[in-house]
């Protein structure tokens, strides 16, 4: 699969050598343009490229990994989306404390300056130092929780990221799922692992029936 990556940080990089790993190809973007990327994309390997952002969300699967100041930015000036699969790994933190959202989440936030994108949540819950170890241990792998308002979308996400040896888990909508799993909510920062195989979903926790 060929993904794109909106920001070059530490988020981008650590999904980008997962994501090389699992066989995919990257090209990853900044506001500083493709040139300056030449090091690092030199350092991931041929899988991996430096393209402009607007060229990055041209991929079927786009990675948003940039601070929350700089959300609006990174969207604002891109092409209209078309279908593409956004991963939402941002986290709504800025000036030292939590953005308040009100009733709504911060992926709802990014769906709002996005319209045409399928976006999920994902990858934010954790810390990248966890993210970054082998997602494997023993018979047991680490949870990658997702969370989104469209169901091929959950699902061609917590594929991409079975790939890389995770254990996805659905958490339902960007509202209820992405708020439980958002940065001071009662997921964030944890890490926890599942005994292989696992359910993706468990209805009950999700308030299904």
């Amino acid at each position: 699969m060929n993904i794109g990556i909106i920001g070059a940080g530490q988020v981008a990089q650590a999904f980008a050598r997962k994501a090389i790993g699992a066989g995919h190809t990257v090209v990853l973007s900044s506001r500083r343009g493709p040139d300056k990327l030449a090091a690092l994309v030199d350092d991931l390997g041929p899988l991996a490229n430096a393209v402009t952002p607007e060229d990055a969300v041209e991929n079927p699967m786009v990675l948003l990994a940039v601070p929350w100041p700089g959300v609006d930015a990174a969207l604002g000036s891109l092409p209209t989306w078309h279908g593409q699969i956004l991963i939402d790994a941002t986290n709504g933190f800025e000036d030292g404390g939590l953005v308040d959202f009100g009733d709504g989440s911060s992926s709802e936030m990014v769906a709002s300056l996005t319209p045409g994108a399928r976006v999920v949540k994902a990858m934010n819950s954790l810390f990248m130092t966890n993210f970054e170890l082998d997602p494997t241990s023993g018979d047991f792998r680490r949870v990658m929780f997702v969370s989104g308002d469209d169901s091929a979308a959950k699902t061609e996400v917590a594929d991409l990221f079975e790939s890389f040896g995770f254990a996805p888990i659905d958490l339902g909508t960007l509202r209820q799922g992405g708020r439980i799993q958002a940065v001071g909510a009662p997921l964030a920062g944890h890490d926890f692992f599942l005994p292989w195989p696992a359910p993706r979903s468990f209805p009950a926790f999700n308030g299904e029936r």
